[in-house]
């Protein structure tokens, strides 16, 4: 194993004259400090974790706080996590991803301990218990999902209620005037999942304003429970022309439901869903669908830490990602018949 002292020897300097190249602790000449840090990286040598923290005072980990949660969709909250983690790796930072399902004992365990630069929380709920402990944490914090109260914090999240603002437009422009929207379980609303009712909210407000009917459930986040909601809220509505999905499961399972019932997107029905392209590729999903940015959001929301983290600076942003629909051949005119049957 490659040691501190073989660097030094290799660059011809001092132990602490390597240290101080690698911590920035004191002021080195820059053709020093490209000696030293051209033999490390020579040497692939990579300081001990420990050694580093006590140098910097950082440990150059972020802390994930994540729950995959049984009534939300497994799949699609890796999407996020792995923006998270892939950003930070290319930053060099390691991830320490926490899942206790005690989110204030896990951060104050963690923030008290000092084994992390920073923090990142998903599954952000509207009245978050996390948040007043971050606020007055040592370390920053990011968050990628809107609470009701994001003063003092960091936050990233797509624009939910343009979302469904922009899923209406896009079929009613088409002659779409009924649509169903399916949303994701009840339980994630009780939860503090805002991100659903903004979206309905602001779906159904638009459909109102256009004159167009929109029905509007919860379905379930797993099979065989989302397809039999699919069939029943179909059978329900068979004037229904257009589709819109907040449901990541739902889109998962719409191909099979569409198959039983020999229907194809868009000849007999239009289907806009909201997920990442990420997911749409892993469960090969033809729908158009305003993409959820769950990689981007990670990205900005490690960027901004890391930024705090290094620079020490004490602004916070709110940033929400205006919502695109990516094209993927489902949507169109409606049908001259309406039986969905």
């Amino acid at each position: 194993m490659v040691t501190i002292g073989d660097v030094a020897k290799a660059a011809g300097v001092s132990r602490s004259t390597v240290s101080y190249a690698l911590s920035g602790k004191r002021s080195i000449s820059p053709e020093v400090r490209e000696r030293v840090e051209t033999v490390i990286r020579s040497l692939n040598f990579t300081p001990n974790a420990g050694a580093r923290a006590l140098a910097t005072s950082q440990t150059n980990v972020i802390a994930l706080l994540a729950q995959f949660l049984t009534d939300e969709f497994a799949p699609a909250m890796l999407q996020y996590i792995l923006g998270v983690t892939d950003r930070a790796r290319e930053l060099g930072y390691d991830t320490l991803m926490v899942t206790e399902e005690d989110g204030v004992k896990a951060l104050k365990r963690i923030s008290d301990s000092r084994m992390v630069d920073g923090f990142v929380l998903l599954n952000v709920a509207e009245h978050d218990e996390r948040l007043n402990l971050l606020r007055t944490a040592v370390q920053p914090g990011a968050l990628i999902g809107l609470p009701s109260d994001p003063h003092g914090l960091d936050v990233f999240d797509l624009d939910f209620a343009a979302a469904g603002r922009l899923m209406v437009d896009r079929l009613y422009g088409l002659g779409h005037r009924e649509m169903v929207l399916v949303s994701q379980p009840q339980h994630v609303v009780e939860r503090g999942g805002a991100y659903v009712w903004r979206l309905a909210n602001a779906a159904h407000s638009r459909a109102e304003e256009l004159g167009a009917r929109l029905h509007t459930y919860f379905g379930a986040s797993a099979q065989p429970e989302i397809g039999a909601d699919l069939h029943r809220f179909l059978d329900a509505h068979p004037g229904a022309t257009g589709l819109l999905l907040n449901n990541e499961a739902a889109a998962a399972a719409l191909p099979s439901v569409l198959q039983t019932r020999h229907l194809r997107a868009p000849d007999d029905l239009s289907v806009i869903g909201r997920y990442s392209d990420d997911f749409a590729r892993t469960f090969s999903l033809p729908y158009s669908a305003v993409d959820s940015a769950a990689a981007e959001l990670g990205r900005r929301a490690v960027e901004q830490l890391v930024r705090h983290i290094e620079n020490h600076t004490s602004d916070h942003v709110v940033e929400l990602i205006p919502p695109v629909i990516t094209e993927r051949g489902s949507v169109g005119a409606p049908p001259p018949a309406h039986d969905l049957r």
